[in-house]
């Protein structure tokens, strides 16, 4: 499988002590190969680039990755046209949505742990932000045939899966979130709770994502109610496709 153009995704404004993921990147701005700065994009091909990444995301969570280009250009409000400018084929597409999504929600993790006045609260936080940023857009990740060793995946992968273990950890270290727990768990859970079934017309989605992630929050507050069955899973679980 061919790997995706590597561009740099736009993102909206980050909230207030989050990561700014507008921001230029190091090593990818400034000069290329000697031939001057490279030029910032137009407003407009900015916000047709963020339309796209948020409407695609919420087309591959309902539909999965093989969602039609017709659909993602119809829910961003754009020609197909525009959408092939920017992404000129499926594999670009996801690579960047995941792209986006995950730096998104590592960016939620590090504000809720430096903002909240303990690691239980941090981690409801969280956990409902990133819900609320489509978590289950990540979902591709898995998918036979995904490039997930793209250079810029495995370095957005590595610091998703930090920010998120400091936020576990802190949380247990405390005493206040059950010590049998991983990141995977975490992640998982996320995943499944937030994604409504595809293809079906499921409406109010958010109201029912977030009551059932409360129910899942409370399980793994401390001490723990019950024995786990199995150990806890880590990130890595989950690419290698062992859970």
């Amino acid at each position: 499988m061919k790997r995706p153009t590597t561009t740099a995704a736009a993102a909206p404004s980050a909230p207030a002590g989050a990561v700014d993921l507008a921001a230029p990147k190091a090593g990818r701005a400034g000069v290329s190969g000697g031939a001057g700065p490279v030029p910032r994009p137009r407003a407009d091909a900015v916000r047709n680039r963020e339309r796209i990444l948020a409407a695609a995301r919420e087309a591959f969570v309902e539909f999965g990755s093989a969602a039609p280009f017709d659909e993602v250009a119809r829910r961003a409000g754009i020609g197909n046209a525009t959408l092939y400018r920017h992404f000129p084929d499926r594999d670009t597409l996801v690579h960047h949505v995941v792209l986006f999504t995950t730096e998104r929600v590592t960016a939620s993790a590090e504000a809720s742990l430096a903002e909240e006045p303990d690691a239980f609260a941090a981690l409801c936080r969280f956990t409902h932000a990133a819900a609320d940023e489509r978590i289950g857009a990540l979902c591709p990740m898995l998918a036979d045939g995904f490039d997930r060793d793209h250079p810029e995946l495995l370095a957005a992968r590595t610091a998703l899966a930090e920010a998120v273990e400091t936020l576990l950890a802190a949380g247990q270290e405390a005493g206040l979130v059950r010590a049998d727990i991983g990141v995977g768990d975490l992640m998982v859970a996320l995943s499944q709770l937030s994604r409504p079934l595809p293809g079906t017309a499921c409406f109010d989605t958010d109201r029912f994502a977030h009551r059932h992630l409360q129910l899942f929050l409370d399980g793994l507050r401390a001490p723990a109610g019950s024995e786990l069955p199995g150990s806890a899973a880590t990130l890595e679980d989950l690419t290698l496709k062992t859970v």
